[in-house]
């Protein structure tokens, strides 16, 4: 591995493409160990960035320069199959499975991303999902010096991406530095330790994950004075939810926790639950969507969906999760109509407007220019707040200004054309949506003004997705499709999934290849869901201490404003502050390394 303080330097580079320049005299580095989150709306310089840090693309101005012998490993958004080459040969050189399977490592890399993959299979033959992984496990397998990723998390399921972000961790930790663009904010978060906002031809850095970022750059905007209403209420409401989001959140520096929570003490919640129901119930009444046995079945196979009973009412705002292939793109078409179910019966309240995001944007006219398609489905539309906008207003808001108002939609990319089948859907006021994959192919920002969006948006809301932190913040209950045919409740939302996805995986064994479970039957199988249960009852545990240390130091810092004449008191609740500032950094440290057993 390189032992250079940066592994690469950037000195004023600038780079522009006809009139429009996307880096001006931009400098930083990369040293080893740093995972850098790379963020910005969709054509801002985020690609060209990487390209360039990476020797592919050479700058207009300015000089690149890399440490001698640094190994750099990618991944792209589209990745190729290779004719002749197998998922062997790709990902551990062809090695037999006695030679590959004696390195741990290697085993547990195979059985996270490939344990329903062949390994001698053509990777011609594989899908587009399953040459992902294999192109994962093959990066992830090579030592490289640095690794530039481009959006790794497309076309996996949750339980992927917690995998794959615990391997780059393990790797991190190894020195190796990565270069990470993703939507994905909670992979963001649990694996960058920079971010670098790219925007306006410049690059700004913010040292710390996602949430940190969210944090430092409301801060900058409040210092600056930013008078931009709307983007103001984004990013403060982004904070509330960082507030109220899981407890392992906690784990950012202390001092960001203070100062979030003073920024944002007046905010209210993002959404109002009682009033938006009490609104959807007016629009839906009190019937949505009814399922009775519902089956659905292909082929000879297992059914998808085994004789599901289901009422969604109004105002629900469920998030659907599962493996790719599970059924919950047959689940949003049942309930969308777009297909019958072949045993029960499936009923729709007569109110019902319903909207339906698919993965697919063909239903969109290719010769239309951006401006005409949205007028044409109304030129006014008034949003649960009451307030009329324009579609000029929500093109705007939606990323589309100027030129982009009057290009044809044959010739938007693949997040533009996302973001406008979303704005036409809002635009003909539905009263249930069904989103299936919405995050795919959207920058942060656009998620951001689509969250603002449904956080007052009075209906039924359905979605199937992998990015937990977008369910996270759009929904209210998750609902895991487990491959069963069943759709079942999860009370205890993602983790509680992803626990049991590990406890059954953990019953059954890999299942690979012969040789790795072989390999891993040396080590242990029982006991993990104990050992979660007991760091889980040791957080409580702490979070509780920890509460009532909170309430000790605020008394001592009372007291110490009721005898602030006095010195020799002050100096004595002094030492009794510093012994329960000491007890309290012993409670997190215990607390930060019960989280880490709970993850």
């Amino acid at each position: 591995m390189a032992q250079a303080a940066n592994l690469l330097n950037a000195e004023q580079i600038s780079k522009s493409y006809g009139t429009r320049t996307l880096l001006d005299g931009v400098s930083l580095g990369l040293g080893a160990g740093d995972v850098v989150g790379v963020v910005g709306r969709n054509g801002d310089g985020k690609s060209t960035l990487l390209g360039i840090l990476t020797g592919a693309v050479d700058p207009d101005a300015g000089r690149m320069t890399h440490t001698g012998g640094v190994s750099i490993g990618m991944i792209t958004q589209a990745e190729r199959p290779q004719p002749g080459v197998t998922v062997r040969d790709l990902i551990v050189g062809g090695q037999p499975d006695h030679v590959w399977a004696a390195d741990a490592r290697s085993r547990k890399v195979v059985a996270d991303f490939l344990a329903e993959i062949d390994l001698d299979a053509q990777t011609t033959a594989l899908s587009g999902g399953e040459l992902r992984r294999a192109a994962l496990a093959s990066l992830l397998l090579a030592e490289h010096d640095l690794l530039v990723l481009d959006e790794p998390t497309n076309h996996l399921d949750v339980e992927a991406v917690a995998a794959l972000s615990k391997h780059l961790r393990e790797l991190q930790a190894n020195r190796v530095a990565m270069l990470v663009v993703s939507h994905d904010r909670w992979f963001l978060d649990e694996i960058c330790n920079v971010i670098w906002e790219v925007h306006d031809a410049k690059v700004d850095r913010y040292e710390g994950g996602y949430s940190a970022y969210v944090l430092a750059r409301a801060e900058r905007m409040r210092m600056a004075a930013v008078s931009e209403a709307r983007r103001q209420n984004l990013v403060r409401k982004e904070l509330a939810w960082l507030r109220r989001g899981p407890p392992a959140r906690t784990s950012k520096p202390k001092f960001r926790i203070a100062a979030a929570n003073e920024l944002i003490a007046d905010v209210p919640e993002p959404r109002d639950k009682l009033e938006l129901q009490r609104f959807a119930a007016a629009r839906l009444g009190k019937d949505v969507i009814d399922l009775f046995d519902a089956s659905v079945q292909f082929g000879d196979g297992s059914p998808i969906l085994d004789r599901v009973t289901w009422s969604i009412g109004p105002g629900d705002r469920i998030g659907l999760i599962g493996v790719n292939g599970s059924g919950k793109s047959t689940l949003l078409n049942l309930l969308a109509g777009l297909r019958g179910p072949h045993a029960g019966k499936i009923k729709h309240g007569q109110t019902l407007r319903l909207g339906y995001l698919s993965q697919h944007v063909d239903e969109l006219d290719d010769s239309e220019q951006v401006l005409a398609s949205v007028t044409r489905l109304r030129e006014e539309t008034k949003l649960a707040t009451g307030r009329e906008v324009s579609a000029g207003s929500l093109l705007e808001d939606f990323g589309f200004t100027g030129s982009r108002l009057v290009t044809r939609i044959g010739e938007l990319s693949g997040g533009e054309r996302r973001r406008l089948q979303f704005l036409r859907l809002l635009i003909a006021e539905p009263n249930v949506l069904l989103l299936d994959e919405p995050t795919n192919d959207l920058d942060i920002d656009t998620l951001n003004v689509i969250e603002d969006y449904l956080d007052s948006w009075p209906g039924t809301l359905i979605v199937a997705s992998h990015d937990r932190y977008f369910l996270d913040r759009v929904t209210d209950v998750q609902y895991a499709l487990r491959g069963d045919g069943k759709v079942v409740l999860l009370p205890g939302g993602i983790d509680q999934y992803l626990a049991e996805r590990a406890a059954s995986q953990h019953a059954t064994g890999p299942s690979a290849t012969s040789a790795t479970s072989k390999a891993d039957e040396q080590g242990p199988k029982v006991g993990d869901a104990a050992r979660q249960r007991a760091a889980k009852k040791d957080l409580q545990r702490l979070e509780s201490q920890l509460d009532k240390a909170a309430s000790r130091i605020e008394a001592i810092h009372a007291k110490m404003a009721e005898h602030a004449a006095d010195y020799q008191k002050l100096a004595d609740l002094q030492v009794e502050l510093d012994a329960e500032l000491a007890k309290q950094d012993e409670l997190e440290d215990a607390w930060l390394e019960a989280a880490e057993q709970v993850s």
